[in-house]
């Protein structure tokens, strides 16, 4: 049996940086080299949404903007919460001793989720025609 430093046995991980900062690099290097390069007015002028731009990008924004990003990740969140338990949800009865326990369980956590929905359609956040302004 050979001995030899432990420090070699992150040589696999380096090697895999190494060669992901090389593909990466080439990449964009291939790129600068063989793509076309024509600067025009259109191309150097902002793109917001294929409208020109109008006023001041530090104007104030409606809360409802913040508001409906926290739901996206809420909502977002709520997903990666279920896809793992949708994937054990068989073996779940061996896991936690309990026929339906983990059923019980997402049917709280939906609960949770529900009454948030509830409440932000009731405050009216998801109504954009009624813009109340700041809320």
């Amino acid at each position: 049996m050979h001995s030899y430093p432990y420090i070699w046995n992150y040589l696999p991980l380096v090697l895999q940086v190494l060669v992901a900062l090389g593909l990466a690099c080439g990449m964009v290097g291939a790129s600068f080299l063989i793509g076309k390069h024509k600067n025009s007015r259109t191309k150097a002028s902002a793109y917001e949404c294929g409208m020109d731009v109008i006023g001041d990008a530090r104007g104030r924004f409606t809360v409802r903007f913040y508001m409906v990003a926290m739901l996206f990740i809420l909502f977002d969140v709520e997903a990666v919460f279920m896809l793992p338990w949708a994937v054990i949800f068989r073996r779940l009865p061996a896991i936690t001793g309990s026929r339906m326990f983990g059923f019980y369980e997402m049917l709280v956590y939906l609960g949770f989720v529900g009454v948030g929905l509830f409440y932000v359609w009731k405050k009216g956040i998801l109504n954009w025609a009624n813009d109340k302004g700041d809320l």
